[in-house]
């Protein structure tokens, strides 16, 4: 098939462009930034479309937005947007359609299954990932803070509700410990909880969660 990827990241571009290349797809191009992808697969109309979520230029849902867009120009055209977050509002009205699928990077453990939802998506299909399913279907309060937190990041925040070290929280997610302190950090900027002398920014942020 002949496939345009999206995708900021110069090493997770590359290596999946060398991927798709590998298993006897065509990726005939490579964008990496939003405006750039929409005008590439406008002009190219691939096969399929592979998009990241988070893109320049603003780096938070244009690469959602893009799909939405050339979905609007194309019912019919094939996306499957692959993110390291979850993002659904402007793809919200995507996922009951077909030729759409939308996986989570940490969550791909297989090439043959990435593959095959690639195919899947292609044949006029769906891919998505439980996680994805599962915070379409979940409502949330009007101006829930925690609606902003990605999965991995409510995941570490329910640890840190358990009271568990950053090390443990790395440890037990496979991670390391710097990755943790920058969800921790993303966490903080999110809800808003600021750094001052009086306060334990890690309390706050659980009694945001528990809360919930």
């Amino acid at each position: 098939m002949r496939i345009v990827i999206g995708e900021d990241s110069a090493l997770f571009r590359e290596g999946l462009s060398r991927l798709m290349t590998e298993n006897g797809h065509e990726v005939i191009g490579l964008a990496t930034d939003a405006d750039e992808l929409v005008d590439l697969v406008r002009a190219k109309d691939p096969d399929l479309t592979i998009i990241d979520v988070r893109m320049p230029p603003t780096m938070t849902d244009d690469g959602a937005r893009a799909a939405k867009v050339l979905r609007d120009e194309s019912p019919d055209r094939p996306i499957l947007m692959l993110s390291q977050h979850v993002e659904t509002r402007h793809v919200v009205d995507l996922v009951g359609t077909g030729a759409f699928g939308y996986l989570l990077k940490d969550r791909v453990l297989r090439v043959a299954d990435f593959l095959d939802a690639m195919r899947r998506v292609v044949d006029g299909g769906s891919a998505l990932d439980p996680v994805i399913v599962a915070a379409l279907v979940t409502p949330t309060r009007p101006n829930d803070p925690l609606a902003a937190l990605s999965s991995r990041e409510r995941e570490v925040l329910g640890l840190v509700a358990e009271g568990r070290s950053n090390s443990a929280i790395a440890a037990q997610l496979v991670l390391a410990e710097r990755t943790v302190e920058t969800h921790m950090r993303s966490i903080f900027q999110k809800l808003r909880i600021n750094d001052t002398p009086d306060s334990h920014r890690r309390v706050l942020a659980v009694l945001t969660h528990l809360t919930d």
